[in-house]
């Protein structure tokens, strides 16, 4: 395995128009020692939920122009924008727009050559820079967040890993791929599957999937630093919007990163976060970004969101 992602090869894209992008941007910034040349400075206006593909191409461009080779992925200070057209910002930016999708978006997506990658650096190996939102609709919220994902690659702390087959059975398309209940003694993990709609009172949890349009009783929970939780339904990639539970939840309950559908992907596993695929890449010592963009087989509908560089279980 080739070592995970660096702060120095992640650049920092922040939006000069929203004062939360401003601080967050800069806390980051100290609190993972980015260099200053991977500061790249944008103006977006008004917060829009989704930008057209000839928005979002001029955006693109100006995130270019201000990177170096060495750049390996980019963190979006912002929770909005979140699409373009019917994919997401993060698939956008990392593979380009897959605008045949939104024609027929229950149709299948372009393959990543990323899922379930081996080795190698994404951009240098792949041509890919792989993206990520931080969310800034609070910047007490981001800040705590930034810290979890800071303090996961402290020590190995004995944590959970759950895996929920709910009653709502078309979102269990997954569910194959949950990875066999047990412990794994030198990562301290044990992995739990479960027949459940929600868990009560949880700790130390590092993994939570499952499928459910709203996942109750996530105040109740406790999860370790670098946590990684999504829900596969139709729109939790919506962040600001109210049809289904954003995944923003999933970070304000305390996990550290997580991911979501833009648009209406009907339940084909290969666009979310395949369950095997993250946590051995995760356990690998792979960072949060790195192992969720592994995990997605056709990720052109879903938002990567959350703190990319935290790495649990790097040696």
């Amino acid at each position: 395995m080739s070592p995970a992602l660096s702060a120095g090869q992640l650049a920092l894209v922040v939006n000069d128009d929203e004062p939360n992008s401003v601080a967050i941007a800069d806390y980051y910034r100290q609190a993972r020692n980015i260099p200053a040349a991977n500061i790249v400075h944008v103006r977006i206006a008004n917060r829009p939920h989704k930008l057209s593909a000839v928005e979002f191409a001029t955006l693109k461009k100006q995130i270019d122009s201000q990177l170096s080779p060495e750049i390996q992925a980019v963190l979006m200070v912002w929770t909005a924008p979140y699409a373009v057209e019917c994919n997401s910002i993060t698939a956008a930016y990392t593979l380009g727009v897959d605008a045949g999708l939104c024609a027929r978006s229950c149709s299948a997506g372009q393959p990543s050559a990323y899922f379930n990658a081996a080795h190698g650096l994404p951009y240098a190996q792949y041509k890919m820079r792989l993206s990520m939102l931080l969310p800034t609709e609070s910047v007490a919220q981001a800040r705590q967040l930034i810290e979890r994902g800071v303090s996961a690659g402290f020590r190995l702390q004995e944590a959970n890993a759950y895996y929920l087959t709910t009653g709502e059975t078309a979102r269990n398309s997954r569910a194959p791929f949950f990875p066999p209940a047990g412990r794994l003694p030198t990562k301290k993990l044990n992995i739990k599957r479960l027949r459940a709609d929600e868990l009560d009172g949880a700790t130390d949890i590092m993994v939570y999937q499952t499928g459910m349009a709203r996942v109750a009783k996530l105040d109740t929970l406790k999860f370790a630093p670098g946590a990684l939780a999504d829900h596969l339904t139709s729109y939790g990639g919506d962040l600001l919007g109210t049809g289904q539970m954003s995944s923003l939840r999933w970070l304000e309950a305390g996990a550290t990163a997580s991911y979501g559908s833009v648009s209406e992907p009907c339940n084909y596993w290969q666009k979310f976060p395949q369950p095997t695929v993250l946590l051995q890449h995760y356990l690998s010592g792979d960072t949060a970004i790195e192992a969720y963009w592994k995990s997605v087989a056709w990720p052109a509908q879903g938002i990567f969101i959350g703190e990319p560089l935290s790495t649990p279980y790097r040696r």
